[in-house]
């Protein structure tokens, strides 16, 4: 593996992990496996990981080809996209996000509880629409090259592995860290997530320009 391939996976892995954020995962996962057994609930955080992996490598796969599809040019999803992770960085400054998903947890296990593994905790929590945004901007970097597309998709799992780890380990992360700890990683991982927004506007920009 190059020098570049290491970029491309170290860039991929940092991006997805900023976004996905995963320390953020313990108290919802918690909260909505609270009734199931310590079994049960390693099932359902796999589950939850593989459904997340396999929504984030559809996305890097196919992404490019729905875009071309409905006619939006890669220059133009990079500020759209760009502009998309930078309202989520707000949110994770602004303490709105933890907030706003413990509350769509809650709502969906209410609702549909049998399936939380797809619902929420895949979807929208791991593979939500900041992750698969990222992704798709990643995928479009990689511009066809199976290379970098084989480096953004090995650094999805590891990611993935991460978030089922926080998951298996939810009481002792809740414990170790706690609320007021998950909120300054939250807003550090906030305003890292905001710079890498406003440098996928930039590369759009100058993409636009070049054509």
């Amino acid at each position: 593996m190059t020098g570049t391939d290491l970029h491309d996976l170290a860039s991929g892995f940092v991006t997805l992990l900023v976004v996905v954020e995963p320390l953020g995962l313990a108290p919802i996962f918690l909260a909505t496996t609270v009734r199931h057994s310590e079994s049960s609930r390693a099932r359902i955080a796999f589950r939850a990981c593989i459904y997340a992996f396999a929504i984030l490598a559809g996305a890097a796969f196919g992404g490019e080809r729905l875009l071309s599809a409905v006619g939006i040019s890669l220059p133009a999803f990079h500020i759209a996209g760009g502009m998309l992770l930078f309202s989520l960085a707000s949110e994770m400054v602004l303490g709105v996000r933890i907030r706003r998903e413990a509350y769509a947890a809650a709502r969906a296990v209410e609702e549909n509880g049998r399936h939380i593994a797809a619902f929420p905790l895949a979807i929208p929590l791991m593979a939500g629409p900041g992750a698969i945004t990222a992704t798709l901007l990643l995928a479009g970097q990689a511009r066809g090259d199976a290379t970098k597309l084989a480096a953004l998709i090995l650094s999805i799992a590891p990611v993935m592995l991460i978030c089922y780890l926080v998951c298996r380990l939810a009481v002792r992360v809740e414990r170790l860290f706690g609320t007021s700890a998950n909120i300054v990683v939250a807003k550090l991982l906030g305003v890292l997530l905001a710079a890498l927004a406003v440098q996928f506007v930039l590369d759009g920009v100058r993409a636009l320009l070049r054509g």
